[in-house]
């Protein structure tokens, strides 16, 4: 996502836009990086839900997403899929919790990380079914998913963004998605409410940041940029392509919703007693 992003930034600014991967720690290592850089505009964050909302939720941590940051815009969304390594037998998620229920704790589940959307997704499964997995937490989305493809964990809920590629090939097999709909890309994969589980709703969004003090006039100019790169028609089929659906907004936009997106999260970890251990 980032790089399909910063080819298009970086020809309609006529420079070059470097993506520079900093894994870890959830993206904190990634985030702490960006807050600390020269508010000038020439270093981003593509930043997501856990960075910004259920992470700081979760945990205390050495970067405030609301106060160390200024909101350039929304990217899009992509929807998280409760994937299983294909050698498990279960055929969809009821079968899934029917499995859990008839073996407790011999099922481990795959994550990005405490605090992380696929962290958050299983345990809300977990409560909505009453059922137990044993929590892996890898450090970051690609250990996670090839470790499930491996089998030495058994499920996982990545984005479709991240499970697209795999589950088209066969390395993955996907049983429901934790969304309100379908999605286009798999219209097959029932939602999770569809087979009778409710409260698993997470929806992935990706948001470009810049650190805090950057001035307003190139924070305005970044998200005219982002915004004319996200309504080219190449670049939303390459993202709708991966399972992500575009949406642009204002900065100001941007800001309310990451506020929104910490309070909800917040009453979610109360509600659901996720902890990051």
């Amino acid at each position: 996502m980032a790089r399909v992003i910063g080819q298009g930034m970086s020809a309609i600014l006529k420079q070059p836009v470097i993506v520079d991967n900093k894994a870890g720690a959830n993206g904190s290592i990634a985030s702490e990086y960006v807050m600390r850089a020269a508010p000038d505009g020439y270093t981003l964050m593509l930043g997501y839900i856990a960075t910004h909302a259920m992470n700081p939720a979760l945990q205390k941590l050495r970067y405030d997403p609301v106060k160390d940051f200024e909101p350039v815009g929304m990217v899009g969304s992509s929807a998280t899929v409760m994937v299983l390594n294909p050698a498990v037998k279960a055929g969809n998620a009821k079968e899934v919790v029917a499995m859990l229920k008839a073996a407790p704790e011999k099922t481990s589940y795959a994550s990005a990380g405490n605090g992380t959307a696929p962290h958050f997704a299983a345990e809300m499964f977990k409560l909505s079914t009453g059922t137990s997995m044993l929590h892996v937490p890898y450090k970051g989305s690609a250990p996670a998913i090839t470790d499930t493809i491996g089998g030495q964990t058994q499920v996982m809920f990545p984005s479709l963004f991240t499970a697209m590629p795999y589950v088209k090939a066969g390395k993955l097999k996907a049983v429901g998605v934790a969304g309100a709909k379908r999605s286009a890309l798999m219209p097959d994969v029932p939602t999770l409410q569809e087979q009778g589980i409710a409260d698993v709703d997470v929806s992935q969004w990706y948001g470009i940041f810049a650190p805090a003090k950057t001035p307003k006039p190139v924070i305005e100019q970044l998200n005219k940029v982002l915004n004319e790169v996200l309504a080219d028609k190449s670049v939303i089929k390459r993202l709708e392509d991966h399972g992500a659906e575009v949406s642009t907004m204002t900065t100001d936009q941007m800001r309310t919703y990451v506020a929104q997106e910490q309070v909800k999260w917040k009453k979610v970890v109360q509600a659901a007693k996720i902890t990051a251990d």
